[in-house]
């Protein structure tokens, strides 16, 4: 037996826009990097700060931590790819990709954004 949706579970899914998803790199202060993704940037890295529950326990008591780069990509499936890519890199290759060099990672279609982050 089918159950039948309700009309506002109905408009919420019209109505709601797609997730934008994150892949970022963030900096501790013992110069270590930590790359995840999220939907809300501004929200994991309060998470991971200790601010809200659910950081990652790699993070904790590691603070303060700062975005060194955030890219916003098309979908979640891009964004574990991408995460799952720059996770394997050597420190080195990291940092040039903060840099800027993004044919290390492959990924012409990323739009940075860290810009947006860094302040607020």
């Amino acid at each position: 037996m089918k159950l039948a949706t309700s009309i506002s579970a109905l408009r919420e899914n019209e109505d709601s826009p797609p997730s934008l998803w994150h892949v970022y790199i963030v900096q501790n202060r013992l110069n270590q990097l930590y790359t995840g993704i999220t939907t809300d940037p501004a929200r994991r890295l309060r998470q991971h700060s200790g601010s809200l529950s659910g950081g990652a326990r790699s993070l904790k008591g590691k603070g303060p931590l700062v975005f060194r780069l955030v890219l916003q990509v098309a979908d979640h499936s891009t964004a574990l790819k991408l995460e799952r890519t720059i996770k394997k890199l050597p420190r080195s290759d990291k940092l040039a990709v903060i840099a800027g060099h993004f044919e290390i990672i492959g990924q012409p279609a990323v739009k940075i954004v860290t810009r947006d982050f860094l302040l607020g």
